[in-house]
Protein backbone atom coordinates (compact mmCIF):
# COMPACT_ATOMS: atom_id res chain seq x y z
CA UNK A 1 0.00 0.00 0.00
CA UNK A 2 2.77 2.44 0.93
CA UNK A 3 4.59 1.60 -2.30
CA UNK A 4 1.46 2.40 -4.35
CA UNK A 5 1.04 5.67 -2.47
CA UNK A 6 4.62 6.63 -3.28
CA UNK A 7 4.33 5.54 -6.91
CA UNK A 8 1.18 7.56 -7.56
CA UNK A 9 2.02 10.66 -5.50
CA UNK A 10 3.21 12.60 -8.53
CA UNK A 11 0.29 11.58 -10.70
CA UNK A 12 -2.17 12.73 -8.05
CA UNK A 13 -0.73 16.26 -8.14
CA UNK A 14 -1.28 16.67 -11.87
CA UNK A 15 -4.87 17.44 -12.69
CA UNK A 16 -6.31 18.69 -15.93
CA UNK A 17 -9.68 18.77 -17.62
CA UNK A 18 -10.74 19.24 -21.20
CA UNK A 19 -11.31 22.96 -21.72
CA UNK A 20 -14.86 24.28 -22.10
CA UNK A 21 -16.02 27.53 -23.64
CA UNK A 22 -15.81 30.08 -20.82
CA UNK A 23 -16.09 33.78 -20.16
CA UNK A 24 -12.38 34.17 -19.38
CA UNK A 25 -9.11 32.33 -18.86
CA UNK A 26 -7.47 32.89 -15.48
CA UNK A 27 -3.70 32.45 -15.67
CA UNK A 28 -1.82 32.16 -12.38
CA UNK A 29 1.64 33.62 -11.87
CA UNK A 30 4.58 31.56 -10.80
CA UNK A 31 5.77 29.40 -13.66
CA UNK A 32 7.04 29.42 -17.20
CA UNK A 33 4.64 28.21 -19.88
CA UNK A 34 1.46 29.21 -18.09
CA UNK A 35 0.81 32.34 -20.15
CA UNK A 36 1.62 30.48 -23.34
CA UNK A 37 -0.90 27.75 -22.44
CA UNK A 38 -3.56 30.35 -21.66
CA UNK A 39 -2.81 32.19 -24.91
CA UNK A 40 -3.18 28.95 -26.86
CA UNK A 41 -6.59 28.37 -25.25
CA UNK A 42 -7.61 31.94 -26.12
CA UNK A 43 -6.42 31.51 -29.72
CA UNK A 44 -8.44 28.28 -29.96
CA UNK A 45 -11.55 30.30 -29.07
CA UNK A 46 -12.27 29.01 -25.56
CA UNK A 47 -12.78 32.50 -24.09
CA UNK A 48 -12.98 36.13 -25.15
CA UNK A 49 -10.79 37.52 -22.37
CA UNK A 50 -7.80 36.66 -20.22
CA UNK A 51 -7.32 37.45 -16.53
CA UNK A 52 -3.69 37.50 -15.37
CA UNK A 53 -3.25 36.98 -11.64
CA UNK A 54 -0.17 38.85 -10.39
CA UNK A 55 0.50 40.10 -13.92
CA UNK A 56 3.62 42.02 -12.88
CA UNK A 57 5.52 38.81 -12.05
CA UNK A 58 8.29 38.00 -14.49
CA UNK A 59 7.81 34.53 -15.89
CA UNK A 60 9.52 34.31 -19.27
CA UNK A 61 12.27 35.77 -21.40
CA UNK A 62 9.69 38.32 -22.58
CA UNK A 63 9.30 39.81 -19.10
CA UNK A 64 6.23 39.89 -16.91
CA UNK A 65 3.00 38.04 -17.58
CA UNK A 66 1.39 40.96 -19.38
CA UNK A 67 4.35 41.42 -21.72
CA UNK A 68 4.41 37.68 -22.37
CA UNK A 69 0.69 37.66 -23.23
CA UNK A 70 1.19 40.55 -25.64
CA UNK A 71 4.07 38.74 -27.38
CA UNK A 72 1.73 35.76 -27.79
CA UNK A 73 -0.57 37.94 -29.88
CA UNK A 74 -3.20 38.54 -27.20
CA UNK A 75 -4.82 41.97 -27.72
CA UNK A 76 -4.26 44.33 -24.78
CA UNK A 77 -7.95 45.27 -24.89
CA UNK A 78 -9.10 41.82 -23.73
CA UNK A 79 -6.55 41.37 -20.91
CA UNK A 80 -7.61 41.95 -17.30
CA UNK A 81 -4.96 42.07 -14.59
CA UNK A 82 -4.50 42.02 -10.85
CA UNK A 83 -1.09 42.69 -9.33
CA UNK A 84 -1.36 41.87 -5.63
CA UNK A 85 -1.58 38.06 -5.29
CA UNK A 86 1.39 36.50 -3.52
CA UNK A 87 -0.01 32.99 -3.16
CA UNK A 88 -2.42 30.55 -4.77
CA UNK A 89 -5.01 31.40 -2.14
CA UNK A 90 -4.70 35.10 -2.99
CA UNK A 91 -4.88 34.25 -6.72
CA UNK A 92 -8.29 32.70 -6.03
CA UNK A 93 -9.50 35.47 -3.73
CA UNK A 94 -8.49 38.37 -5.97
CA UNK A 95 -9.65 36.82 -9.23
CA UNK A 96 -13.05 36.04 -7.69
CA UNK A 97 -13.60 39.75 -7.06
CA UNK A 98 -12.69 40.59 -10.66
CA UNK A 99 -14.88 37.79 -12.00
CA UNK A 100 -17.86 39.11 -10.02
CA UNK A 101 -17.16 42.73 -11.01
CA UNK A 102 -17.31 41.78 -14.70
CA UNK A 103 -20.30 39.46 -14.31
CA UNK A 104 -18.38 36.40 -15.50
CA UNK A 105 -20.01 33.02 -14.88
CA UNK A 106 -17.22 30.69 -15.98
CA UNK A 107 -13.45 30.48 -16.32
CA UNK A 108 -10.64 28.17 -17.34
CA UNK A 109 -7.93 28.25 -14.67
CA UNK A 110 -4.39 27.68 -15.96
CA UNK A 111 -1.32 26.86 -13.88
CA UNK A 112 1.59 24.41 -14.02
CA UNK A 113 0.59 20.75 -14.27
CA UNK A 114 2.11 19.79 -10.89
CA UNK A 115 0.28 22.67 -9.18
CA UNK A 116 -3.22 21.92 -10.47
CA UNK A 117 -4.48 19.60 -7.71
CA UNK A 118 -3.78 22.27 -5.08
CA UNK A 119 -5.15 25.00 -7.36
CA UNK A 120 -8.38 23.03 -7.71
CA UNK A 121 -8.70 22.48 -3.95
CA UNK A 122 -8.15 26.17 -3.18
CA UNK A 123 -10.22 27.65 -6.02
CA UNK A 124 -13.11 25.24 -5.37
CA UNK A 125 -13.16 26.37 -1.73
CA UNK A 126 -12.89 30.12 -2.47
CA UNK A 127 -15.38 30.06 -5.38
CA UNK A 128 -17.75 27.59 -3.68
CA UNK A 129 -20.80 29.83 -3.24
CA UNK A 130 -20.13 32.11 -6.22
CA UNK A 131 -22.02 30.13 -8.85
CA UNK A 132 -19.00 30.48 -11.15
CA UNK A 133 -18.09 27.33 -13.09
CA UNK A 134 -14.37 26.57 -13.22
CA UNK A 135 -12.44 24.26 -15.53
CA UNK A 136 -8.80 23.41 -14.75
CA UNK A 137 -6.10 23.06 -17.41
CA UNK A 138 -2.51 22.22 -16.51
CA UNK A 139 0.40 23.69 -18.40
CA UNK A 140 3.30 21.31 -19.15
CA UNK A 141 6.21 22.16 -16.84
CA UNK A 142 8.70 19.35 -17.26
CA UNK A 143 7.54 17.80 -13.99
CA UNK A 144 7.98 14.03 -14.08
CA UNK A 145 4.69 12.87 -12.52
CA UNK A 146 5.21 9.17 -13.31
CA UNK A 147 8.74 9.00 -11.88
CA UNK A 148 8.80 12.03 -9.58
CA UNK A 149 11.55 10.49 -7.44
CA UNK A 150 14.00 10.17 -10.36
CA UNK A 151 15.21 13.78 -10.49
CA UNK A 152 15.86 16.41 -7.85
CA UNK A 153 13.51 19.05 -9.29
CA UNK A 154 10.55 16.65 -9.39
CA UNK A 155 11.29 15.35 -5.86
CA UNK A 156 11.43 18.88 -4.47
CA UNK A 157 8.30 19.92 -6.39
CA UNK A 158 6.40 16.90 -5.03
CA UNK A 159 7.52 17.58 -1.46
CA UNK A 160 6.65 21.29 -1.72
CA UNK A 161 3.20 20.68 -3.17
CA UNK A 162 2.24 18.14 -0.51
CA UNK A 163 3.52 20.31 2.35
CA UNK A 164 1.62 23.30 0.92
CA UNK A 165 -1.50 21.19 0.40
CA UNK A 166 -1.41 20.01 4.01
CA UNK A 167 -0.80 23.58 5.20
CA UNK A 168 -3.68 24.90 3.09
CA UNK A 169 -5.96 22.22 4.55
CA UNK A 170 -5.18 23.50 8.05
CA UNK A 171 -5.74 27.15 7.12
CA UNK A 172 -2.20 28.23 6.27
CA UNK A 173 -2.59 30.41 3.21
CA UNK A 174 -0.73 33.29 1.62
CA UNK A 175 2.76 34.62 2.26
CA UNK A 176 2.87 33.39 5.89
CA UNK A 177 2.39 29.83 4.62
CA UNK A 178 5.39 30.21 2.31
CA UNK A 179 7.51 31.31 5.27
CA UNK A 180 6.40 28.22 7.21
CA UNK A 181 7.25 26.01 4.23
CA UNK A 182 10.76 27.46 4.10
CA UNK A 183 11.21 26.64 7.79
CA UNK A 184 10.05 23.05 7.25
CA UNK A 185 12.36 22.63 4.26
CA UNK A 186 15.30 23.79 6.40
CA UNK A 187 14.65 20.92 8.81
CA UNK A 188 15.48 18.47 6.01
CA UNK A 189 18.66 20.16 4.82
Amino acid sequence: MLLLLILFSGRFLTYTQSPNASDTIIILSGGAGRVEEGAALYNEGYASSILLSNAKESNSRFGDMLQTALTQGIPASIILTENDALSTYQNALYTLSIMQLHGFNSAIVVSSDFHMRRVKLIFDRVYKKSGIELTYVGSPSGYNAKRWWSDRKSRETTFNEYVKMIGNTFGYNGPEAKSTLDQIKNWFR
